[in-house]
């Protein structure tokens, strides 16, 4: 699923069509957003009325990235090849750690 690259190289790429700062910001808040979305709503299976707030806050998570990508001037990178979807989650982790 790699294709043939390592985790730091998918994120390297990943950082590059992230490089404005409010783009940062809005995938640093964006990406745990969706995180918590989906782990809502897995909860919602057992507490029904908890979809609408994952529902909520995952159109909120993702349209923090696509304003940060509108800042930035660059498609996200998932537009080009899917596999970015799960590089955001491991970039937004190597950035809280002081790694991207």
């Amino acid at each position: 699923m790699l294709g043939n690259r390592t985790s730091e190289q998918w994120i390297a790429q990943y950082s590059t069509s992230h490089q404005h700062p409010i783009n940062r910001a809005c995938h640093t808040l964006g990406i745990p957003t969706i995180l918590i979305s989906v782990a809502i709503f897995l909860a919602s299976i057992f507490l029904h009325r908890l979809w609408l707030y994952a529902a909520l806050l995952f159109l909120f998570g993702w349209t923090l990235q696509f304003i940060g990508h509108a800042l930035e001037r660059k498609p996200p990178e998932f537009f080009h090849d899917w596999r970015f979807l799960f590089v955001g989650v491991r970039w937004w982790w190597a950035k809280i750690r002081g790694q991207a």
